[in-house]
């Protein structure tokens, strides 16, 4: 498939995805989305999509192309729950800009792995350690201001939904693992 299409096809599944609050709106009033939301969803959606293309194309493996999947899910979730309520505290808590630190580690690491399976490895390792790490500073280091805590969702909640995104990165890694060692030969194409 070309680069084209699969742009073309990433921009059609994010036009349906941002239907579905369009058309919620409709017929719930629980449900308030403006213009600025929907572009924020739709660059996330697209940009979502449009990464998996272009770094999933590179490699001729099954398994790179789960990491892959799994990774810009990962980063796609933690952008989204922390735009959406936070990930510590509610959204206004300025903690939560420490998780902006995995989504750096996770690129950077990425661009000096050169997409190599072996290094993509590293790099989503790296990353769900410094997910814990950011966890760990938010939760227990850097408490939440009074304005900004929210002591009804709990600290066992905060730090099992924390873990469960650090898995996310941590499986992405594992795949990753697995992609290097099953003999993966890098695509001439940029996309397929």
């Amino acid at each position: 498939m070309t680069l084209n299409k699969s742009i073309l096809r990433i921009a059609l599944v994010t036009a349906f995805l941002l239907l579905i609050p369009l058309v919620a709106m409709q017929f719930n009033t629980g449900v308030t989305w403006t213009l600025f939301d929907f572009v924020v969803a739709g660059t996330l959606l697209f940009g979502t999509g449009l990464t998996y293309t272009l770094v999933a194309g590179k490699w001729n493996n099954t398994t790179y192309r789960m990491a892959v999947g799994v990774a810009v899910l990962a980063g796609l979730l933690l952008v989204w729950a922390q735009l959406a309520v936070g990930l510590v505290g509610s959204e206004d808590n300025p903690v939560n800009l420490l998780f902006g630190a995995v989504l750096l580690v996770a690129i950077i690491g990425a661009i000096v792995a050169r997409f190599r399976p072996r290094g993509m490895s590293n790099a989503m390792f790296a990353a769900s350690l410094t997910y814990v790490v950011a966890t760990i500073i938010a939760v227990f280091i850097w408490l939440p201001s009074p304005a900004t805590a929210e002591p009804q969702v709990g600290l066992v909640n905060v730090l099992g939904a924390n873990m469960v995104f650090a898995a996310l990165w941590a499986v992405s890694g594992w795949l990753f693992r697995r992609a290097s060692t099953a003999g993966s030969t890098q695509n001439g194409q940029l996309a397929s």
